[in-house]
């Protein structure tokens, strides 16, 4: 899976693998060595994210597309950081984790395919503008841990997206751009399941460690996050995650007026 480089085979490679493991035809067996990067697509250009180009103004077809972009390259991403969690730390959890994961890793792949099409549809694709890969550095960074893993992807980086998809999504609809919009919706829906899975684990893992939940996920934030966590917040849909005020609230900060 991580070594599938074509956008739409990694993709292909997913479904089948959550097929199989739902028709239980895919060993529960953890014996192959995890890559320390996944292969990307020959095409694609990837720059330090400080070096990204700017999207222009808010509204415009030209934002819209890079946008969209953006998004399609966080959702192949999440492709192989769902997997790489399977593979990387499974072995040591019970088969509902790869349960879990299995479905993750399947809804980013479907993800990934609706932005796909929806950017051939704008007259681009996915490959067309450079990317940036902090995601992966994230995962590289916690590749040792399964708990910094889980606090620092889901449990901070996804939920950032819980908080600035709604108003991506208006963005959208205020462009006439619904059909966009739509995909977006589907997707903050299904990632707030992906964020509860997460902090689901990550509780799970701290007690059978015998770790303080909150206490321990700032302390590991503290380590692997570079920065703070930047307000507003959307505290209803990371609420519903289980990603209570009492995790974030104490690194937030502090709120511009």
């Amino acid at each position: 899976m991580l070594e599938t480089a074509p956008a739409l085979d990694k993709v292909r490679a997913a479904r089948a693998a959550a097929r199989a493991w739902r028709r239980a035809t895919l060993a529960h067996a953890f014996d192959a060595a995890m890559p320390d990067r996944p292969a990307r697509p020959a095409e694609l250009v990837l720059l330090p994210a400080r070096c990204m180009p700017k999207r222009g103004k808010a509204g415009s077809e030209r934002s819209r597309i890079a946008m969209l972009h953006a998004l399609a390259h966080i959702e192949y991403g999440a492709i192989d950081l769902a997997f790489d969690m399977i593979g990387r730390f499974g072995a040591g959890m019970p088969r509902a984790f790869v349960d879990d994961w299995i479905a993750v890793g399947a809804d980013e792949a479907m993800h990934f395919a609706l932005l796909d099409r929806r950017l051939r549809a704008l007259g681009s694709h996915y490959g067309a503008l450079p990317a940036h890969d902090g995601l992966w550095e994230a995962a590289g960074d916690t590749a040792h841990d399964l708990l910094a893993r889980l606090a620092l992807v889901p449990m901070v980086l996804e939920a950032r997206g819980l908080d600035v998809t709604p108003a991506l999504i208006a963005a959208f609809e205020r462009a006439g751009d619904a059909r966009s919009a739509a995909i977006l919706g589907r997707i903050y829906r299904d990632e707030i399941r992906h964020v509860a899975a997460g902090t689901s684990w990550f509780g799970y893992a701290c007690e059978s460690r015998g770790h303080e939940a909150v206490a321990h996920w700032q302390k590991l934030i503290r380590a692997h996050f570079k920065g703070m966590l930047k307000p507003p917040f959307n505290d209803s849909a990371r609420g519903q995650a289980g990603l209570s005020r009492e995790y974030y609230s104490g690194l937030a900060a502090p709120a511009q007026v």
